[in-house]
């Protein structure tokens, strides 16, 4: 069993994206047309199934070992790893002026989800790239970038992301890593950083460390954080490799799942020779670590889909090949024939497609905020707009490819148990999904504090605006009214706790209301998830009305996909609503 891109659907997707976001009427965007990413794809698509996927069960198998102090990833990684290179991948959607090619996100977006489906452990160190690139063009001195930029978007270095320490979790105000400054404008770095993805390893000849630190005089808390860039190897002006930075890994996390992504513990400035150079300005480094994290919990997103996508073709290869019970004239059946199996199937099935789609409105989005040429106020809307559904697309996506795992180890019955038929790597390698980047919790919590409560309601409402517009198109469709019913009830419920619990006239809450919101803030994503992925497959629909069509049996499926989401998803919304209209009850007087 092996990985194959679905090519259809994601061209599909692309071309609405593309069209509904008006990408289209951009010219900065000229040229860069689905028929340009449709090739890209292509070429993805094979290079995903031919090199990446064949290594995926390797690197579960073998992991990564520590030997004197250096990391060394599975076989074929290094191989692998020279190729992606060499393709130009890693440059995907980086400026063509440090060697990238420039090539808008809803075009990356399929290409990252095929590396991801393909071998997530493999390509954990490309949305480093991409967000770290992201960070030193937005906040780094010219000279930094120059000796930087080139190295990693040709993937000659790569990035690790250095924020959690053994003290300080998710809680970055608390971390303790010093930066001293010195004459030369340089700091000396120190102290201990752990969870950093290929922190080490033997891929390349240097690694770029975007290392979070205060300097003596810093202010405390969060707002006393700064941002330093810190190689293994020291660079020098013209870009050279120089001495040892005295940067060293101290041990890798033996892990649940992602056994072939290093996971290291990094000590910096053991012997007091650490130097590092300061990244935009003293005291605002969240501000530029937030352009990584957004890029990151995007790709997380990007995650819960591709990993969901996995599982599901390995639960319908297995399902169609496993004969088992017979059917009504006493002959024998694959399992994909019991009705219960078909459930799970298009469980999977409905949910990757419509998050799916999320994901690439959302990158297509970004594209078109980006490129626009003015600032007008219905940018800031679609700014507002992606703000609002990152974390509702974080959160959801990796929760949901949880409950897959399962659905994909159920289909596989007790063979899903054994280790030899693969899937139990879906399942410990989508646990941590959930909680790197910001976990559930944290992805809940901003969307209902900073994104709804923070402009008191104001991207929603008009969010909500365009679901129910939408789904009154579907008013007087025979197979679809009802699910245009209930989908604007959920709308109205939403509207309603808007009203009753969510927002106050103030726009501030007493410490019991924050706590009883807080305690229901992960089933209010859930239900916003749930209705974004009706909002999206119903979006397919009515794109697919105006289009010519030429296969009318994937276009069926599609529409039975949608029915199948309207009756055995959507009702959990409300249901989900229904929890957060009880907000807080038992939790402040129950004693632990």
């Amino acid at each position: 069993m092996t990985y194959q891109a679905p090519y259809k659907d994601m061209q599909l997707l692309v071309a609405q994206a593309y069209q509904q976001q008006g990408l289209d009427a951009l010219e900065s965007l000229d040229g860069f047309d689905p028929e340009l990413a449709n090739a890209v794809m292509e070429e993805a698509a094979k290079f995903a199934a031919g090199v990446l996927a064949p290594l995926n069960s390797v690197g579960d198998m073998q992991g990564c070992r520590f030997q004197d102090g250096n990391v060394i990833t599975p076989d074929g990684w290094q191989d692998a790893y020279q190729q992606f290179a060499e393709s130009g991948w890693i440059g995907l959607a980086l400026p063509e002026e440090f060697g990238g090619q420039g090539l808008p996100k809803y075009i990356a977006q399929p290409v990252n989800e095929m590396w991801l489906s393909a071998n997530l452990a493999f390509v954990m160190f490309h949305a480093l790239a991409q967000g770290g690139s992201e960070i030193l063009l937005a906040f780094a001195n010219e000279s930094i970038q120059k000796r930087y930029l080139p190295k990693i978007v040709s993937g000659e270095w790569t990035v690790a992301m250095a924020l959690t320490e053994p003290n300080a979790g998710s809680d970055l105000g608390a971390l303790n890593t010093k930066a001293i400054p010195q004459q030369d404008g340089t700091y000396k770095i120190k102290g201990q950083k752990i969870y950093i993805t290929y922190g080490d390893h033997d891929l390349t000849d240097n690694i770029a460390h975007l290392v979070l630190a205060r300097t003596p005089d810093a202010p405390t808390g969060s707002r006393g954080i700064s941002l330093f860039i810190v190689p293994k190897y020291r660079v020098s002006e013209d870009g050279s490799l120089g001495e040892f930075n005295d940067v060293h890994c101290t041990g890798i996390e033996h892990k649940m799942g992602l056994h072939g992504s290093p996971t290291c513990s990094i000590s910096y400035g053991d012997q007091d020779d650490c130097v590092g150079e300061l990244v935009g300005e003293l005291n605002q480094g969240l501000m530029a670590m937030f352009v990584l994290m957004n890029e990151a919990r995007l790709s997380c997103g990007l995650q819960g889909v591709a990993l969901g996508e996995l599982g599901y073709q390995r639960a319908l290869e297995y399902a169609k090949e496993r004969t088992q019970g017979t059917n009504s004239q006493g002959e024998k059946v694959a399992i994909v024939e019991h009705a219960d199996v078909k459930r799970m199937l298009l469980e999977m099935r409905s949910e990757t497609f419509a998050l799916r789609a999320l994901g690439y409105q959302i990158a297509a989005q970004i594209d078109a905020t980006e490129s626009a040429v003015d600032k007008t106020e219905s940018n800031q809307i679609k700014k507002d707009r992606v703000a609002l559904l990152t974390p509702i697309f974080k959160a959801f996506a990796t929760e949901r490819v949880n409950v897959m795992a399962g659905q994909v180890i159920q289909v596989f019955g007790g063979m899903g148990f054994v280790e030899e038929t693969g899937v139990a790597q879906i399942m410990r390698d989508a646990r941590i999904t959930t909680i790197y980047e910001g976990t559930t919790g944290i992805q809940a919590r901003d969307l209902m504090f900073r994104k709804v409560r923070g402009d008191q309601g104001k991207a929603l409402t008009e969010l909500l605006a365009d679901i129910t517009q939408l789904a009154s198109s579907f008013e007087s469709d025979q197979v679809f009214a009802a699910m245009a019913k209930e989908t604007q009830q959920v709308v109205t419920k939403v509207t309603s706790l808007l009203d009753s619990h969510l927002l106050n006239s103030q726009g501030n809450t007493s410490s019991s209301d924050a706590t009883s919101l807080h305690a229901v803030s992960v089933p209010f994503l859930e239900a916003m998830g749930i209705l974004c992925c009706t909002w999206q497959l119903l979006n397919v629909l009515a794109y697919q009305q105006v289009q010519e069509n030429t296969d009318e049996s994937y276009m069926q499926n599609l529409r039975a996909l949608a029915a199948f989401y309207g009756a055995y998803r959507l009702p959990s919304a409300m249901a989900a609503l229904k929890v957060v209209e009880n907000a807080g009850a038992g939790v402040s007087e129950y004693e632990f």
